[in-house]
C-alpha cells in the first residue's frame, strides 16, 4: 500500500500544498495528473430545483454478452437531478450498488476482466424494491453503450422499458471533436483529466455522470446539453430490402450495417438517419441503389428514446 505524501510540516499534505504541487508538475510540460473522481467533493452542484427532473447513470457486470443467455451479476446506478432547459446537473440524490449470483462459475475472462470473483456473487441478489424505485422515478436512464446494458437491465428488471435511455456512445459526436477512443476511461482522462476502478458497475455509473459535468473539447459545449438534444431526436431506420449485392460497398461507405435477420428483422443493409433526413435517404436509395429508381422496398421504422436501444427495437 502506498503512503501518503508528507507536507513541508512531516505530515500528510494539505490541499494547498497539493494544488501547489500539481501546478509545479503541470508546470514543467512533462507530466499530467490525473484526479480521481470523487463526487462527494464536486462543486458544481447547485441546490435542488423545483423545475429539475431525475435522471440515472447506470453499467451493469455480466457473465456474457448475449442478454438472452448471459446474467447481470453487478448493478450500479447513480441518481441525480438535472434541469432540462439547460442540462445543468443540479445535485446527486442516491446510489444503488449490488451483486447477483447467475447461479453457475463466473467465466475465467469476465473475473479477469471484472474483477469479481464467486465468492462475491455467491448468494446475491439485487435488491429489486429499490431498483424499480430508482427507475420508475427517473425521466432518462444513461449508459455508456445502451445498446449492450438496456437489453440486460430490460430482461432482468421490466420496468426499464417504460423510461427512455440515451447513450454517451454514440449519441456524442466524439470523431468531430477529435476524440480517438470512446471508452469511458479514455474520456474521462482526455476530457476531464480524472480516472476511475474501470470495469466495476458503481465506478463507471459515477464516471459516466462524472464525464456529463464536462464539456466538448471543440465546441466546447456542455457534453449534458449535447446529450439531451441527441436523445430526444426521432429516428428513422431505413433498412434496404432486396438492394442488388454489386450495391453493397456503396451501402457500406455511406454508413449501412448489414442485418443477418438472426434478430426477427429482414435480411437486409441498414442505416439510422435523422428524421428530417428520411426524404433525403430515400431519394439517395432510389437514385444510387435501387433499379429503375424504385425504393418501395425499403423498409421504414421510427425509433424514439422509449425505444432506442431496447429489445423492442
Amino acid at each position: 500500500m502506498g503512503k501518503a505524501a508528507k507536507g513541508s510540516g512531516g505530515g500528510p499534505m494539505n490541499a494547498l500544498e497539493i494544488e501547489i504541487a500539481i501546478a509545479a508538475l503541470h508546470s514543467t510540460g512533462d507530466f499530467q495528473v490525473l484526479r480521481r473522481l470523487d463526487l462527494e467533493r464536486e462543486t458544481r452542484f447547485a441546490r435542488a430545483s423545483q423545475q429539475g427532473k431525475i435522471a440515472i447513470c447506470l453499467d451493469t457486470e455480466t457473465t456474457g454478452i448475449n442478454h438472452l443467455q448471459d446474467k447481470v451479476i453487478e448493478l450500479g446506478m447513480v441518481a441525480f437531478e438535472y434541469l432540462p432547459e439547460t442540462g445543468e446537473i443540479t445535485r446527486v440524490l442516491g446510489r444503488y450498488n449490488g451483486f447477483e449470483d447467475p447461479g453457475f462459475p463466473l467465466p475465467d475472462e469476465i473475473k479477469e476482466i471484472t474483477g469479481i470473483t464467486d465468492d462475491m456473487v455467491a448468494g446475491q441478489s439485487f435488491d429489486d424494491a429499490e431498483v424499480q424505485n430508482l427507475a420508475a422515478s427517473a425521466s432518462l436512464v444513461i449508459a455508456h453503450n445502451a445498446a449492450f446494458d438496456r437489453k440486460f437491465v430490460e430482461t432482468r428488471f421490466p420496468v426499464f422499458r417504460d423510461t427512455p435511455w440515451a447513450c454517451t456512445v454514440s449519441q456524442i459526436d466524439w470523431k468531430s471533436e477529435r476524440i480517438s477512443s470512446r471508452t469511458l476511461d479514455y474520456l474521462l482522462f482526455k476530457i476531464c483529466g480524472l480516472t476511475i476502478h474501470a470495469h466495476r458497475a458503481l465506478d463507471d455509473a459515477e464516471g459516466v455522470l462524472g464525464l456529463l459535468l464536462g464539456r466538448l473539447p471543440v465546441t466546447e459545449f456542455p457534453i449534458f446539453k449535447a446529450l439531451l438534444e441527441s436523445a430526444t431526436q426521432t429516428t428513422s431506420r431505413l433498412s434496404a430490402v432486396g438492394a442488388p449485392f454489386d450495391k453493397k460497398d456503396l451501402l457500406k461507405d455511406r454508413g449501412y450495417r448489414w442485418s443477418d435477420g438472426t434478430q426477427g428483422t429482414a435480411k437486409a443493409w441498414w442505416r439510422d438517419v435523422p428524421s428530417h433526413e428520411e426524404r433525403q435517404e430515400l431519394e439517395y436509395l432510389a437514385r444510387e441503389v435501387y433499379p429503375r429508381g424504385n425504393a418501395d422496398a425499403v423498409q421504414i421504422k421510427r425509433i424514439d428514446a422509449l425505444t432506442r436501444f431496447s429489445v423492442r427495437e
